[in-house]
């Protein structure tokens, strides 16, 4: 598979099979977040990969009660580190939210192109998962990520473009 059928490929997926993911799927998915790109190559990030059941329940409750997260065998948590990223990525701001979001888009693409699916996960209580996983206080959870087969595969088809905008909402050239 290609980068480009990964991309109209990619899904979120709400239901997994729970099947374990072997070691080598493991180290490649560990490899994709590893590799990605940052401001200045400053990686200023820590993923952790929530294996443990119990734990797993316990984030899909912090995760606003999202329980269906926890039938994937693994989660991960992108944490992001405010004090180690760029600081003035438009001049003024900082660069891990951005950071943290490029290396968890290349963790779906990967997925994707091992026949797995995952979930952005954005709506969660930030000090309930730093209370679980000893996430210390100057450490931003920035997304949690289910990752696992999905339970219906069947779904891992092309987008429907039907569902996109079109290119003249979405591009411009020279100007807005």
């Amino acid at each position: 598979m290609n980068v480009h059928d990964a991309i109209r490929m990619r899904r979120s997926v709400r239901e997994y099979s729970g099947r374990p993911l072997p070691d080598d799927v493991m180290q490649r998915m560990r490899n994709a977040l590893r590799f990605a790109p940052s401001a200045c190559n400053l990686q200023p990030w820590r993923f952790l990969f929530v294996l443990d059941e119990k734990l797993r329940r316990d984030l899909a409750q912090a995760a606003n009660g999202q329980h269906w997260m926890a039938d994937a065998p693994a989660i991960v948590v992108a944490c992001g580190l405010p004090g180690e990223a760029y600081k003035k990525m438009g001049g003024a701001g900082n660069s891990v939210d951005v950071d943290v979001a490029i290396a968890v888009d290349h963790l779906t693409l990967a997925a994707v192109a091992e026949g797995l699916g995952t979930c952005w996960i954005g709506a969660f209580h930030e000090g309930d998962v730093k209370r679980l996983l000893g996430i210390p206080d100057d450490a931003k959870v920035v997304a949690l990520m289910p990752l696992g087969s999905p339970a219906r595969p069947e779904l891992n088809h092309a987008l429907d473009n039907s569902r996109r905008k079109a290119d003249e909402d979405v591009f411009a050239t020279d100007g807005w």
